[in-house]
């Protein structure tokens, strides 16, 4: 069966920047399982003592390639990876490399990115905005290009509540080729000390370099056949290659297991605020149907020479008509973690939010910090290395750099992902769903903490027994501990009640005593 989108992938070449990294594999994955594609070459850096080649091997033995390989035992022989770094200059890439990516590719699929927030800002502007820019220069040079699909998110506009499908160059201090010029004149230090004024109402380097690299795109790819596909929070697979495949412990994929480990139990989130949560698997699927869908509208067929329309954009987020909150999620998840439970679980998974920054730090004295150095202590009687305070420090941190995400609902407009969908067949959409109107949250949930049991934790099934009893021993416990605090607090209660009364008494005997004061007599 040949449908549209295989029909298009077809004996075509496809370059994948990013590809080492989760959405980078799942993409990779999906174009060779799904598509009878010709050839797929990928970015790929050299990392501290890594080459390229090692690095490369290691790759192709990651657990998403299962199923790819069951299917097509040779697929990955049609992958080749490109030495090259998106930090450097002109993408790091040799002559001959270069010669050959625009001589035979017809799809740019560019995905590499910084995601930490904490990023320095002229790290972040070399990986996210100027590396697009250079990959539009290699664009340009590309003989064969058919579609270019440059990945952002859909927090790139986040000082908007409401974002719509559309550029917002009135968010940005200065223009994008300014703030580039300053990155190339000016110290390091420089420009990091300016960050702040440059970043304006942005949160963090990452969601502000990938607005500036979407404005590069508005201005300088407007002949180039190119799109941007704007993804929500990424978490696991839903159902391909692999139910629940994570391969990170990013954002929210970290609090989640942080949760279900035992260790977090204190969230600076707002439980009635919507999550934009999407499945790993449905962002490969827009970003290959929008590769598709970009290549098919470019060339208007009534115009000569062809007319170029304006860079699409494709935002994929929670519907509307099928909304998750971020308490429901948590509640979800701690549900199901009941059920599979992990080994090495060191409490009784639970919850408690809060959005005052003030409770927040004083909770986690409460929660986190007092049974974490208690937990340390023990480790070290064993003369076992104390692990919670350090991770501790980091998990606050990652709570409050993701409150701009996590303590509010943000709108996101999908006119264009939603008619990009109307527009496939039907067979279509079931080799490339990602229809987030009918997704099944619970049923979502369920494969998220199954997923992280397997590929997170990296423990089998067999290990399940025994993770309930020891979950079933950490409740009693929990429960005990709550009791133990309840009559503490009633104590306390108590005394202070008596206390109160006991000096409300002595007042009034006191104002009650016979006067002792001698009258003159009349």
């Amino acid at each position: 069966m040949q449908t549209d989108i295989l029909k298009f992938y077809q004996n075509k070449t496809v370059f994948v920047t990013g590809g080492t990294g989760f959405l980078g594999k799942v993409i990779i994955e999906k174009l060779l399982r799904s598509t009878d594609v010709k050839r797929v070459y990928f970015l790929v850096r050299t990392k501290r003592k890594e080459n390229v080649e090692g690095r490369f091997e290691a790759w192709k033995k990651e657990p998403v390639f299962e199923a790819l390989l069951r299917v097509k035992p040779k697929a990955l022989h049609l992958v080749t990876p490109i030495s090259g770094d998106c930090s450097e200059p002109g993408l790091g890439l040799s002559e001959g490399d270069r010669r050959v990516l625009t001589t035979e590719v017809h799809v740019i699929i560019h995905s590499a990115a910084s995601i930490r927030f904490v990023e320095p800002l002229h790290n972040a502007l070399k990986i996210n905005t100027r590396a697009t820019r250079l990959m539009i220069q290699l664009a340009k040079e590309m003989q064969c290009l058919e579609a270019f699909v440059h990945i952002s998110t859909a927090f790139s506009n986040c000082p908007k509540d409401h974002i719509e499908e559309r550029f917002y160059p009135e968010l940005l201090t200065l223009p994008a080729n300014k703030v580039l010029e300053f990155n190339e004149t000016l110290s390091p230090e420089l420009l990091n000390n300016i960050a702040p004024g440059l970043m304006g109402q942005f949160p963090n380097t990452y969601t502000y370099t990938k607005a500036l690299a979407e404005q590069v795109v508005q201005m300088e790819a407007q002949d180039l056949p190119i799109c941007i596909f704007r993804p929500a929070i990424i978490l696991a697979n839903f159902k391909e290659p692999m139910s629940g495949w994570i391969d990170n412990l990013h954002g929210i994929v970290a609090l989640i297991y942080g949760n279900a480990h035992g260790i977090l139990r204190l969230l600076y989130v707002n439980p009635k605020a919507e999550a934009l949560l999407v499945p790993g698997d449905y962002c490969a699927n827009v970003a290959l149907a929008s590769g598709w869908h970009v290549a098919k509208r470019t060339l208007q067929p009534n115009s000569s020479p062809a007319v170029r329309n304006p860079p699409s954009i494709y935002t994929l987020a929670t519907a509307k008509s099928n909304p998750i909150t971020f308490g429901e999620g948590v509640k979800l998840g701690i549900a199901r973690n009941h059920k599979i439970p992990v080994t090495k679980t060191i409490w009784f998974p639970f919850a408690h939010f809060t959005t005052c920054p003030w409770l927040f730090k004083l909770g986690c004295i409460f929660y986190h910090l007092l049974p974490g150095y208690l937990f340390d202590l023990l480790l070290r009687i064993q003369g076992k290395k104390s692990i919670l305070i350090k991770s501790y420090h980091k998990i606050h941190e990652a709570l409050v750099l993701l409150y701009p995400f996590s303590g509010k609902t943000y709108i996101m407009d999908m006119k264009n992902t939603n008619q990009m969908w109307k527009s496939m067949s039907p067979e279509d959409k079931a080799i490339f769903p990602f229809d987030m109107a009918n997704l099944n949250w619970e049923e979502y949930f369920k494969r998220i903490l199954t997923g992280m049991r397997v590929f997170l934790f990296k423990e089998s099934w067999d290990t399940l027994e025994q993770a309930k009893r020891r979950l079933f021993r950490f409740y009693l416990m929990h429960r005990a501990f709550q009791l133990v605090l309840c009559l503490v607090f009633a104590k306390l209660i108590w005394i202070t009640y008596n206390f109160v009364l006991n000096s409300c008494f002595k007042s009034i005997d006191v104002c009650l005593e016979p006067s002792t004061i001698n009258f003159p007599s009349i």
